[in-house]
């Protein structure tokens, strides 16, 4: 048998599809056990009931188990997949939305960097830490795979403070590969491609079709940023994308929305022009969040009427992949985001890199890149600093490194003063409360002013 644990289980919509995905492996999906752990009881009873059902629909002979205990669903694992979002999306995502914006400053995702990727990271990092320390209490052998964000932030703040086998998984590069092979006119399948950089900002480095370099025709083809195609559900351009690409001479993975809020270019105050002009969706991670909330509703009140399985299309994530490489020994290619330890030459050692890596039954074995394009490593650097400077905080538990941080933030530092951010900081370590790293909450008489 093949032990997952999944911890943060109550995000049905993932565990849906990351469990479908490995069912779909008939050599292995009769030896699986799916071990889900969340701490929210309701949740996790829907992800349990599709997760059966699912079972069910596949004729398989593996098994489900659900449980609010971290260490039972630890106990004996072979892979530990992280998804959760510590806070939710009350009070915490609201907060890292409605407070900066009160000080001028909006976001989109909020997620990676920026004011609210630290806070999430600040959130974040020592859950991920209890999983890995407990990891090595009860499954020293055992994966870990991410996909919590802000991935970078989180894969690096583990590898500084836990001795555990981890590998930060995203489907940026695969679902923008996707995208481009669908600009280009070409098949998925046919793309050739080397991607490297760091998880939301990596490049594809190389873009070929049969040996020739696709990059002319890519920048023939959107001049003007509004003509790109649509990329999310409502319908907006992939403008910023495509304007990066015009002005670096490489394509950029994630999505515009993502990338609007990493650089200080696209959302200043005073310029509503540039987010008319490149179609920057202002406080898109709420509309998402709500979106999969009612989702969540549907599933559970489908679950309720029905005993069908819902249908699931393949989602091709990395996880699945991994373990059935590591179960079988099929060779594949994966993106993994992992610590910068020869991998990436003008990047920083130790910083959290995204490349490709080879899984077999044996490894998961990155590859090295050597040195990327001086002014892609130079933009990458920009958020680097950010991301290093939250880590400090949590390691040191220097609450001055997180008001540095926010500071380097290239789009935070666009939009507010230094009074502002410090005020900023203040206020969101305040109100997310004991979610906070206690070292790093203001202590009660600078709460008090």
């Amino acid at each position: 048998m093949a032990a997952i644990a999944f911890i943060g289980a109550g995000s049905t919509v993932f565990t849906r599809n990351l469990v479908s995905d490995l069912l779909r492996f008939e050599d292995i999906r009769d030896s699986l056990e799916f071990r889900l752990h969340d701490i929210d009881a309701q949740r996790l009873s829907t992800s349990q009931i599709v997760s059966e059902r699912m079972v069910e629909s596949f004729g398989a002979d593996a098994s489900v188990t659900a449980t609010t205990d971290l260490r039972s669903a630890l106990d004996g694992a072979d892979y530990v997949i992280t998804m959760f979002q510590v806070g939710g999306y009350e009070p915490s995502t609201v907060l890292d939305f409605d407070l900066p914006e009160r000080y001028g400053l909006e976001q989109t995702i909020a997620d990676t960097i920026g004011i609210g990727g630290i806070m999430r990271g600040l959130r974040t990092v020592p859950a991920l830490v209890e999983v890995g320390e407990a990891m090595g209490d009860l499954c020293p052998e055992a994966v870990l795979l991410n996909y919590a964000n802000p991935m970078a932030i989180n894969m690096w703040g583990l590898s500084e403070l836990c001795d555990v086998e981890a590998y930060g998984l995203c489907h940026s590069v695969p679902l923008t590969a996707q995208h481009l092979a669908s600009d280009l006119g070409i098949p998925d399948e046919e793309l050739d491609y080397l991607v490297a950089g760091i998880n939301h900002m990596s490049f594809f480095l190389r873009l070929e079709h049969q040996g020739r370099n696709l990059y002319p025709d890519l920048k023939q083809l959107f001049r003007d940023p509004a003509e790109a195609p649509s990329r999310n559900e409502w319908g907006l351009p992939d403008a910023v994308r495509y304007e990066m690409l015009r002005r670096l001479g490489y394509f950029v993975t994630e999505s515009s929305e993502h990338f609007a809020e990493y650089t200080p270019f696209f959302l200043k105050q005073g310029r509503p022009d540039l987010v008319e002009r490149f179609h920057v969706p202002v406080g898109e991670y709420m509309r998402r969040c709500r979106v999969q909330i009612e989702e969540w509703d549907e599933l559970r009140a489908h679950l309720e009427d029905t005993a069908t399985p819902p249908e699931v299309p393949q989602s091709d994530e990395y996880a699945p992949q991994i373990i059935h490489s590591l179960e079988t020994g099929q060779e594949r290619n994966v993106y993994v985001n992992v610590p910068n330890h020869g991998l990436i030459d003008n990047l920083p050692a130790g910083c959290v890199v995204e490349v490709p890596a080879t899984v077999d039954n044996k490894s998961i074995t990155p590859e090295a890149i050597g040195e990327m394009p001086p002014h892609l490593a130079a933009l990458i650097r920009t958020n680097v600093a950010p991301q290093e400077l939250t880590v400090e905080a949590l390691k040191t538990g220097q609450r001055e490194r997180i008001y540095h941080a926010a500071m380097l933030d290239p789009h935070t530092a666009a939009e507010l003063d230094l009074d502002q951010i410090w005020s900023l900081v203040d206020a969101l370590l305040e109100a997310h409360g004991d979610f906070i790293p206690e070292p790093l909450r203001p202590p009660p008489t600078e709460r008090a002013t």
